[in-house]
């Protein structure tokens, strides 16, 4: 690595609202800081992320955000005030604009990132045998839920092999409640031409118990899928670190 050598600037200029506490530069890097951004990459290269704390993965993501700056103390007030890289690229937007240093730029890599492992989550199990990825698809379901604010309603529509043919979301709440209409699953499970099904959803609280309200509209949603001869294999809630399955504890 030369004396001229400057990093690449990202695929677009950060805001000025990106720029988090720390050493102000313009132009060339100071030594310090790109030798700091070269032995990051090359111990992510060599040992992978788990040689690395969270803080320095998320230092890896700011530097396109931040190209002219230390980012480690903003990277180390995210994982303060998130918990971890997972919590931290989940986290709400409107969350993350109040952490100062944290504007546009700063939010879309993290929001490309959180992207990214969802899409690849996802890409291992549909299409596939839910019973033989089962693993899998909980991994999947942790990813995109456990993290989450506020409640998630989604439907998780199988053939009659017991294939995973569609995954979507079926409504949005509060922290403690989400709206879900039995009718409306069943009527979209009819036009998938499913013949069973998977509930989810995300307990914000952590805690995956259900309550007498999850436990009722389950019922409901089972009736009338019975109804019409569509099967209900599970209700699963996701809570922060684990989750419950509603026909492991005989609910269903």
């Amino acid at each position: 690595m030369t004396q001229s050598f400057q990093e690449a600037l990202p695929f677009f200029t950060p805001a000025a609202s990106d720029e988090a506490t720390g050493v102000q530069v313009s132009g060339r890097l100071p030594s310090y800081i790109r030798d700091h951004r070269a032995r990051l990459r090359e111990r992510f290269l060599t040992g992978g992320a788990a040689a690395m704390p969270d803080y320095e993965l998320v230092e890896l993501v700011l530097f396109r955000a931040i190209p002219r700056q230390d980012v480690k103390p903003l990277a180390r007030t995210l994982i303060d005030q998130f918990g971890d890289f997972n919590r931290v690229i989940s986290a709400p937007v409107t969350a993350l604009k109040q952490v100062k240093g944290v504007g546009e730029a700063v939010i879309t890599e993290l929001k490309i990132v959180e992207a990214a492992a969802h899409r690849m989550a996802r890409s291992k199990v549909m299409a596939r045998h839910v019973v033989s990825s089962w693993d899998a698809l909980l991994d999947y379901c942790h990813t995109v839920m456990a993290h989450r604010d506020t409640e998630q309603f989604r439907i998780l529509f199988l053939d009659t092999k017991n294939t995973l043919i569609a995954d979507e979301e079926q409504a949005r709440g509060t922290i403690d409640h989400v709206p879900v209409y039995p009718r409306e699953v069943v009527k979209r499970a009819l036009e998938l031409n499913a013949a069973s099904l998977i509930l989810v959803h995300n307990h914000p609280s952590g805690d995956p118990t259900p309550s007498q309200a999850d436990i009722s509209m389950t019922a409901q949603i089972e009736a009338a899928a019975m109804a019409l001869g569509i099967a209900v294999h599970d209700h699963l809630i996701i809570g922060k670190s684990r989750e419950l399955s509603f026909r492991a504890e005989g609910l269903l």
